[in-house]
């Protein structure tokens, strides 16, 4: 894995505020088989100055009843990023931009190595998978750095 792959697939969220209880977050996993994804949450409470007890809103217990509710430390909490759809139309995403997927109840890291029709094959460098998907599961990917959205500097919305 590649060391710009690494600084994204282990990044630690930058603490600029702490959050409260109700708020939309996203979690990181850094489980095997996991890394590189994200799943929505809402914080439950506080625990302390670094950790936080969250509910996930696409994961749930083995009998698929009850969301699954866990504690996560402040590194792996942030934001949910902006809504693209203002900014970016189905047919905005070129080859090589770097992308979030939903799929697996979560967002995944890759990025789009071929356009075939309405397709968009997406590599996923922590596992070497590349699968096609429609536009509308794909977001450009975003990193939380200092307060605010950014995109990466390689995304082709800056080209």
């Amino acid at each position: 894995m590649s060391k710009a792959i690494k600084e994204i697939a282990f990044k630690k969220q930058q603490i600029q505020k702490p959050f409260e209880k109700g708020d939309e977050v996203e979690v990181a996993s850094q489980e095997d088989g996991l890394i590189c994804s994200y799943y929505t949450a809402t914080i439950i409470s506080p625990i302390g100055s670094y950790l936080y007890r969250v509910k996930y809103k696409t994961l749930f217990s083995d009998d698929e009843s009850v969301p699954l509710e866990d504690v996560v430390t402040a590194s792996k909490v942030r934001p949910v990023p902006p809504d693209q759809r203002k900014i970016l139309s189905e047919n905005n995403f070129r080859l090589y931009d770097v992308v979030d997927v939903f799929a697996n109840d979560g967002w995944w890291f890759g990025f789009i190595n071929g356009i075939v029709g309405e397709e968009l094959y997406v590599y996923f460098p922590t596992t070497a998978d590349n699968i096609a998907y429609p536009p509308d599961v794909l977001r450009l990917h975003q990193e939380w750095s200092n307060g605010k959205w950014i995109f990466p500097p390689e995304q082709g919305i800056f080209n």
